[in-house]
């Protein structure tokens, strides 16, 4: 019974850090860095959403950011951030996070 509480307690601790340690307000972030390569026609790849915090580090926010395509014609870009090339063209990825935007320009061939 005491080391069911202990992991109990180990759990919470955990949780406690780890949302501690997530920026929490837009004034935490100072920009937000889209990097990764671009894909082919009918080919995927991974972005990353990188936030730059006022204090000084770096976050990977891909998984809670917003992400958007400005040609869906060209490509696509789901809500982790894997980015869909659908035809031949460039088409700019934003990624926001905390009213927080940045992106990058991709070349799909």
């Amino acid at each position: 019974m005491r080391r069911n509480v202990l992991r109990i307690i180990a759990i919470v601790g955990f949780i406690a850090v780890a949302a501690a340690c997530a920026p929490t307000s837009p004034s935490s972030v100072s920009s937000i860095t889209v990097s990764g390569a671009a894909p082919a026609v009918g080919a995927t790849s991974q972005l990353t959403a990188t936030a730059t915090l006022a204090s000084g580090g770096t976050q990977d926010v891909s998984s809670q950011a917003t992400w958007q395509s400005s040609d869906t014609a060209v490509a696509t870009v789901s809500s982790t951030g894997v980015v869909t090339g659908l035809s031949a063209g460039t088409a700019v990825v934003q990624a926001t996070y905390l009213t927080v935007s940045g992106s990058d320009q991709i070349a799909i061939q």
